[in-house]
Parts: C-alpha cells; structure tokens; sequence
C-alpha cells in the first residue's frame, strides 16, 4: 500500500463524506418544502440519470481535454450545484441540479479511481478493491452524522456539503504520479449478458432498485414518520454501516454454498427484514434502527453476489465487460428505485419504502427459485470468490480481482452463452 494510495483514499473518502450528507440533506429538506413524494422521486432519480449519462460521457471528455481540467470542472460545478440546491428552492430547479450533481460526482470518482489503478500492481490490486469499497460506505456514513451540524432549513449544511466536496480534491490535486489511462467508453450488451445470466441480471436490477430507493427516499420516509434530526441520520448510518458490516459474512457463506441459493435467501430475508419494518411503521412498535442495520447489510450485500454469480457463468475474458453492464443495469435499477417509492408513499404513505423493498426482493427469490428449476448450478470449487462492492464507476472494475486488464473485452459471440 503506497502512500499515494492512502492519499487518494483519504481526498474520495473526504469529498464522499460531503456527498453522502448532501444525498440525505436534500430529502429531509424537499419534504420541508413541502415537495410531493412523486417530486422527490424524480429529484432523487435524477442523480443516477447523471450517474448513467457520466458513466458515457465523462471518459470521452476527461480523453479530450485531460484529466487535471475535467478534475477541477467537475470539483468545481459538484461544490456549485451543492451551493445551488440551498439558493433555489424548487423541484424542477433541482432535477436540473441533481442531474447535473450525479454527472459531476461519477466524474470525480472516475479520475480517482484511474488514478488508483495507475498505482495497483497485479498482486494488490484485490487488497485495494475491498478497501476502496468498504471505505466508501464508511465515508457515506459518516456523511449522515453531519447532519446535526446545521439547521436543515438553512444554507450551512449545503455549504458544509460544498466544502467538503471542494476539500477533497486537494490530496488528489496535489498527488505526483502520470496522467492514468481512460478506457474507451462503456459498452453495454444487455441482451447478450440477459441471456448468459439471467439471474445475475436481474438481481443486479433489483439490487439497483432497492438502494437507490433507500439512498433517495429514506430521509422522506423518516420525515413522513415526524423523525428527529438526529434519528434520520442514526436511521441513514445503521442501514451503511450495517452493509459495510455484515457483507463480508454473507459473501463468505455464497463461496461456499450453491450461490445461486444464497442470493435466493438473501433476497428472502431482505424481504421479510422489510416486512418486519412496514409492522413496525404501521403498529409504531420499536426497533426501527435495528431492522435498517439488517436491512442494509441483506440489502447491500445482494449486488455483490448477482455479480459473482454471473462471474460463475462467464469465461475470464468477459468479465470486465459483463461487470460494467452490470453497474449500468445497477443504474438503470437506482434510476426507477426512488420513482417507485414516491408512488408508494403517494398511495399508501411512508410504508410504501419498506412495501416497494419487500415487493422487489420477494419477486428476485422467486425468480431465483425458477431458475434453479431450469439450469444446474456449476461446482463449488468452480465458483469465484464474492468480492463486496459498492456501485461506483466503471473505471474501478479494473481493479477487481477476477477481471483480468490484459484480456479483451469479448465479443457478442463469446458473450452469448445461454444455453451453457
């Protein structure tokens, strides 16, 4: 582990502190301003289309006019859309904003994360992979103790936000190494991959899903229950640390078993921890921060194992490729995750979050249970191991331990194995 490695960490995991306060920030002060649900869910959707539309776009940029100037643009429109979302209160103002936001965060990730991969030699790139997701959660969470620093209502915490984004460039901007290697743009060949995994699709769909539901909708859920300041962020913090925690267990177990079965009770139990929150929103009974802890650790944990099983499924050569179709279904899924709840919470109030999270992982285990009836699970031993994983950028993939940098991505061709 250089010391350049740990400045690069330190710089993200600052300006993510930053970010994680702003995503929750911009919830609980949307319903303040009395935003309908359906408002917030385009807001808080919109964040991922600039997550999509960055993860075509900024390589393409960032190989036209280098790596330094996207590096301070994005850092500097992120810090200015952070400061914006403060100064003008309106729901369309901010679906502008916040797709502008999610643009310039999956800009700041991509330099950072090409610079690691600039710094990760074969033997430890894997070492620096698990850190670098396990510290992003972290670095999330912690962002959500900020919270009672400011009067929600106010400036200050979106000028807090704002600070830390602009702060976490410095230990990127001040790091000695050569300008890193952008890979072509992403090409995504989701017929193909349906095909090869269908599983491993669609629960990369709904890991999506139901995380960029809780991201965008659990600060209005927590303000639709008249929760505390303190209690949203305590709320926001169980669920993170509670995926940072209990990922690696659960991984460890779908190494070892058929990973097909594991993803099936992982979505099963995630259901049924929703479930147990929606009892406990409708009866008001206690242990509301105790099922988040739960849920977050099944919840975060599901997209690791849909990756690792479509791994399972997939030559060597066609995993970078399948990876980055993967984070962009993952997209696709956080894209409509917060849409969805902000219907539900239009219908049914604020236990639409935990329905629309039961309803999507109850639906991914019975999927997985047919499945299983139509395909034969590959040996144990022949399994890859879970790695835990965050959804960042496309560019960190190449860290990961079972894509190979050398290979090829593969062909259409390759990639169509379904009838394997």
């Amino acid at each position: 582990m250089t010391p350049t490695i740990l400045i690069l960490l330190s710089g993200l995991g600052l300006l993510l502190v930053g970010v994680g306060l702003l995503g929750t920030l911009l919830g609980m002060r949307a319903t303040l301003a009395q935003f309908s649900n359906i408002d917030i869910g385009f807001i808080m959707g919109g964040y991922y289309a600039g997550y999509i539309i960055g993860t075509l776009v900024v390589p393409r940029v960032i190989r036209n006019v280098g790596h330094i100037r996207s590096f301070a643009t994005f850092a500097a429109v992120g810090a200015a859309t952070s400061l914006a979302f403060g100064l003008l209160v309106h729901p369309w103002v901010w679906l502008v904003l916040r797709v502008f936001n999610g643009l310039c965060v999956v800009g700041l990730y991509m330099v950072v994360e090409s610079w690691l991969n600039e710094q990760s030699d074969g033997s430890a790139r894997g070492r620096i992979f698990s850190l670098y997701m396990m510290s992003t959660l972290v670095a999330l969470g912690l962002g959500q103790m900020l919270l009672l620093a400011g009067d929600t209502m106010e400036l200050t915490l979106f000028a807090l936000a704002a600070i830390l984004i602009s702060l976490g460039v410095v230990p990127v901007a001040v790091t000695r190494v050569h300008e890193p290697r952008i890979e072509n743009e992403v090409t995504a060949r989701f017929t193909e991959l349906l095909r090869a995994t269908p599983f491993g699709f669609i629960g990369a769909l709904s890991a999506g899903l139901v995380n960029g539901a809780f991201w965008g909708m659990t600060p209005v859920f927590g303000q639709r229950l008249a929760l505390g300041d303190g209690q949203i962020a305590m709320l926001m913090s169980a669920t993170i640390f509670g995926g940072a925690i209990l990922q690696w267990p659960i991984g460890h177990i779908s190494d070892r078993l058929d990973r097909r079965l594991v993803l099936v009770l992982t979505s099963l139990c995630t259901a049924v921890v929703a479930g147990v929150t929606a009892l406990i929103v409708i009866r008001n009974y206690p242990g509301l921060t105790v099922s988040a802890f739960l849920h977050g650790g099944l919840m975060f944990s599901l997209y690791g194992i849909s990756v690792a099983y479509s791994y399972d499924h997939l030559k060597p050569g066609q995993a970078l490729e399948a990876t980055r179709s993967l984070l962009l279904i993952y997209g696709v899924g956080a894209l409509c995750g917060p849409l969805l709840v902000g219907i539900a919470m239009d219908l049914i109030g604020p236990v639409g979050l935990p329905v629309v999270s039961a309803t999507t992982t109850g639906t991914l285990a019975l999927f997985g249970l047919y499945r299983m009836s139509r395909r034969s699970a590959p040996p144990v031993e022949e399994q890859t191991e879970f790695v835990p994983l965050v959804r960042t950028t496309p560019v960190v993939l190449e860290m990961h331990p079972d894509v190979d940098e050398n290979l090829e991505p593969a062909s259409e061709t390759e990639l169509d194995i379904g009838q394997r």
